[in-house]
């Protein structure tokens, strides 16, 4: 065995592999082979001599390697520490495998780190994603190591290679993009010593082999260096391009390359992604490998899963969603459990996916990006393809996000959801919208109103709105309905004349197309009467509140939750009207059915009991007033969460309680604790507790009382 070389070798020590020829190496083993020759049994091939002895012991006389470039590097600190310390061990054949994403910078880490770190004799690169490409490597080596080894066939050549690596332990090699571990397992079944660094795209079926590092994208930091050191020019966008292209090292590269040879901006660069982005994909600038541009490597990952069509369907269908998080339901009914899991697990395998500790799967934005991109010439990449995973993401999305998104129950759901709606809404075109987007634009922007961000909702409803109107028509259900919602968002943004307008329109087509009775007229009539008292006009509202409520009797009966709310519209334009004597005991009537009805943890309940208490307030009761703002705030905090709009509501209404019922010392110390646990669980920062933060130093200035203002809600 030959002992390892420390990193103190000088340069001249070195051989560069590109240096060793058989022209070189008539003398290699110290004897004249020229003349040397042996008869091959099956084809009667002249052979030398030297066909049947061993590469010599000391062979090489000088450190031999063959390592690829690794510049441009940047980074990759923690990783390449993570190397040094699995390579310390002497003891048998050390093996280590980098796992990632296509263009992710496995070869490049391996490379810096084989050149930079590693102290072998003998350091070799060996391609190796396939078995003859693994058998070529080691026979090139072999003719490094013995270059009269040249004229033989490569079988010999490499099994004097693997026999010269099983007997000495002073050497690495670099097995470069293995698909499989089959491809190199006949050579690593026969090592004893040295080291063995693999590459591969596969982040499964290494834990026989060797411990896996899994290489992940670069930092911000790092992909704007690395832009800049390729094109130095000073431009806005670089950040922008990167966060673009998912900070992924080889899209970096091809595109900074790409504007330093055509003196194309990064901003300009940005541009060209959003307008042209499949030329955009595969541009590749003078002298970059035109087989490493992203679409090329996107491309031959999947062909490596062409026996499985189903991880196409699949990475095509999840290109549309956000690239983390995403629930693996919103793939259910695509194919039956056990094939979908397998073409899953393809998919991870290749690392074109990643799972997540809570399940979830997540995606490269830039392996996204190119998968819902057309190319013609690309099988993975078809126009039909694409339009039909848009279209089944868009229906799972639709059938996994929840209709009644007012439950609490319902608001984990949603909020996960949420992302991938916006990110399925944000890349289709509207003119590709169907009623299935309509439908998420719908329960999308209801569930952002309810948490008190109205302003994106609006923009989610009148995109609903055109959809429906355009496929269905101005006349149908389903195109009254979404004015509606767009007529009451416009309300809850304080643009009371347009709700009026809207809700007034809507109802006489409502009364047209499907008659007074219909449900939906009721509802429309009901949500106008909301929109008067949103105008201050609690006389309109009360007219149109009072025939309401016979008609919601009649026709879903006393206690459907319509007929609840329709009730609870009626009381609370008498209270606006400070008809107090009548709006009490319609609201006592109201907070006790839905109790019954729909429970004591629902936000419905919570508004009655805040609008009873209001009514008391007015009145000065306080001995009412006090109690019924104790219970909203406990049950409101637990039911709709610390981060819901309404819940500083519901604080500041009993903190002014306590300071206009002459408690300061109960108002201000709530204030204080409440303050503490919010600052403590969401920080300093957070909006709920600079709204607590404000009322504290507003009740301090006051003696105790934080204002003179309630809030009611209808």
């Amino acid at each position: 065995m030959t002992k390892k070389r420390n990193r103190q070798d000088t340069p001249d020590d070195v051989v560069a592999a590109a240096e060793v020829s058989a022209s070189q190496g008539s003398n290699a083993a110290g004897r004249d082979i020229v003349n040397s020759v042996a008869i091959h049994a099956d084809h009667a091939t002249l052979l030398p001599a030297q066909a049947y002895e061993p590469i010599p012991d000391e062979a090489p006389k000088k450190r031999l390697q063959k390592i690829p470039s690794a510049k441009p590097f940047f980074g990759r600190h923690r990783e390449l520490d993570a190397l040094d310390a699995a390579f310390t061990t002497s003891d048998g054949v050390v093996l280590r495998a980098v796992s990632g994403l296509g263009g992710v910078g496995k070869s490049k880490l391996a490379a810096r780190w084989a050149t930079c770190h590693a102290t072998a004799r003998v350091r070799w690169w060996i391609t190796a994603d396939s078995e003859s490409a693994v058998d070529a490597g080691l026979a090139e080596l072999a003719q490094a190591l013995q270059p009269g080894l040249s004229g033989l066939p490569v079988e010999l050549q490499k099994e004097r290679a693997v026999a010269w690596l099983a007997s000495h332990d002073d050497w690495l090699i670099v097995l470069d993009n293995v698909d499989h571990p089959d491809h190199i397992r006949p050579l690593l079944d026969r090592l004893t010593g040295g080291q063995v660094l693999i590459t591969t795209r596969r982040a499964t079926n290494w834990h026989q082999i060797a411990k896996t590092l899994h290489l992940g994208v670069l930092s911000p930091e790092e992909s704007a260096e690395l832009f800049t050191e390729i094109d130095p020019r000073e431009f806005d966008g670089i950040q922008e391009v990167c966060i673009e292209l998912g900070h992924l090292p080889l899209a970096i590269e091809q595109a900074a390359a790409y504007c330093h040879e055509t003196t194309t901006t990064p901003l300009a660069y940005l541009d060209m992604l959003h307008r042209s982005p499949a030329e955009t994909y595969a541009s590749s600038p003078e002298g970059f490998d035109a087989e490493r541009t992203m679409e090329r490597i996107w491309r031959i990952t999947l062909d490596r899963l062409a026996d499985t069509p189903l991880s196409g369907r699949v990475l095509r269908i999840l290109a549309w969603y956000a690239p983390d998080h995403i629930p693996r339901t919103l793939l259910d009914g695509l194919a039956p459990p056990p094939t979908l899991t397998a073409a899953v697990g393809r998919l991870l395998a290749y690392s074109m996916l990643t799972a997540n500790p809570d399940g979830t799967l997540s995606v490269h934005r830039l392996v996204q990006a190119l998968a819902r991109t057309p190319q013609a010439d690309d099988p993975h990449r078809q126009d039909t393809d694409i339009q039909q995973a848009r279209e089944q993401a868009t229906t799972f999305l639709k059938n996994a996000f929840p209709s009644y998104v007012l439950l609490p129950a319902h608001w984990p759901r949603c909020r996960a959801l949420l992302p991938h709606v916006d990110a399925l809404i944000r890349n289709t075109p509207h003119e590709h919208d169907t009623l299935s987007t309509a439908y998420l634009l719908d329960r999308a922007a209801a569930f952002r109103q309810d948490q008190g961000t109205a302003a994106p909702a609006l923009t989610y409803l009148i995109r609903a709105l055109c959809t429906t109107q355009r496929i269905l028509g101005p006349g149908r259900f389903e195109t009254l309905s979404a004015r509606n919602n767009l007529a009451h968002t416009y309300g809850v943004m304080g643009d009371t004349a347009r709700t009026v307008v809207l809700h007034e329109e809507n109802l006489t087509a409502f009364e047209r197309v499907l008659g007074p009775d219909h449900p939906g007229t009721l509802i429309c009539r009901n949500n106008l009467a909301a929109g008067y008292l949103s105008a201050g006009d609690s006389v309109n509202a009360i007219r149109l509140s009072e025939q309401n409520l016979i008609d919601f009797e009649r026709v879903f009966g006393p206690e459907h939750p319509k007929t609840l709310s329709c009730r609870n519209i009626l009381a609370y334009a008498y209270q606006s009207a400070e008809n107090f004597l009548r709006a009490i005991p319609l609201f006592e009537k109201n907070l006790e059915d839905r109790i019954r009805v729909v429970g004591p943890n629902h936000p419905d309940t919570l508004v009655t009991r805040n609008n009873l208490a209001y009514s008391y307030e007015s009145l000065r009761d306080w001995a009412r007033v006090i109690p019924l703002y104790e219970q909203n705030l406990v049950d409101g905090i637990r039911v709709l969460g610390p981060d819901h709009s309404d819940t500083p509501v519901l604080l500041d209404n009993l903190a002014r309680a306590y300071g206009q019922a002459a408690e300061q010392a109960r108002g201000i110390p709530l204030y204080e604790l409440i303050l503490a646990e919010c600052e403590r669980w969401l920080g300093e920062k957070h909006r709920l507790s600079a709204a607590v933060r404000a009322h504290l130093n507003t009740a301090r200035a006051n003696g105790g009382s934080a204002g003179q203002t309630g809030h009611a809600s209808a």
